[in-house]
């Protein structure tokens, strides 16, 4: 067995799964941040009088 390499092939799998998860945080962010502007940009737009009245006269 070489315990040499296995130390390696193991310090590489955990720097991914590191790697990775830290993708995932910074992905969470960044959806989180995108879908907080949305709302904000769809309250501003919001014009209650607007619909409320359909002309009928032809």
């Amino acid at each position: 067995m070489d315990i040499p390499a296995l130390s390696v092939s193991m310090s590489h799998s955990q720097l991914m799964n590191d790697v990775g998860i830290s993708l995932f945080k910074m992905a969470k962010e960044q959806a989180t941040q995108q879908s907080q502007q949305f709302v904000q940009m769809m309250a501003q737009s919001v014009q209650p009088h607007l619909g409320g009245n359909i002309d009928l006269r032809a």
